[in-house]
């Protein structure tokens, strides 16, 4: 089992509900291929450094999760196949990303 972190952009036009629909989807599909989540982070609506699909903003959530390397390219062709989705990147971390990963949680629950 691997650790990886996947932070995706989604399309501003969608609604609150849509996003939340779309969000367990793809968690509950990282569940089914077997994968552990460890932190699932949503950053809201941010302004984009550049438009894409001519859109100038989007909704950034975050999935930290463990899961063999087996199921990262089943997870990436549904993102692929997904209009509601304008970005998304996954790494595999190492010992020191998941410490930092670790402290950023720690530090984003005392701000809480």
């Amino acid at each position: 089992m691997n650790h990886y972190e996947t932070v995706f952009i989604l399309n501003p036009v969608l609604s609150e509900d849509q996003i939340k629909e779309t969000v367990k989807k793809y968690e509950d599909f990282l569940v089914s291929k077997g994968a552990k989540m460890i932190a699932k982070e949503d950053w809201g609506l941010k302004k984009l450094a550049y438009p894409i699909q001519n859109k100038k903003s989007g909704f950034y959530h975050l999935f930290e999760y463990q899961v063999s390397g087996e199921a990262i390219e089943p997870l990436e062709l549904e993102f692929r196949r997904d209009e509601r989705f304008m970005r998304y990147l996954t790494v595999k971390l190492d010992k020191h990303a998941i410490a930092w990963a670790e402290k950023r949680r720690e530090r984003n629950k005392q701000k809480a």
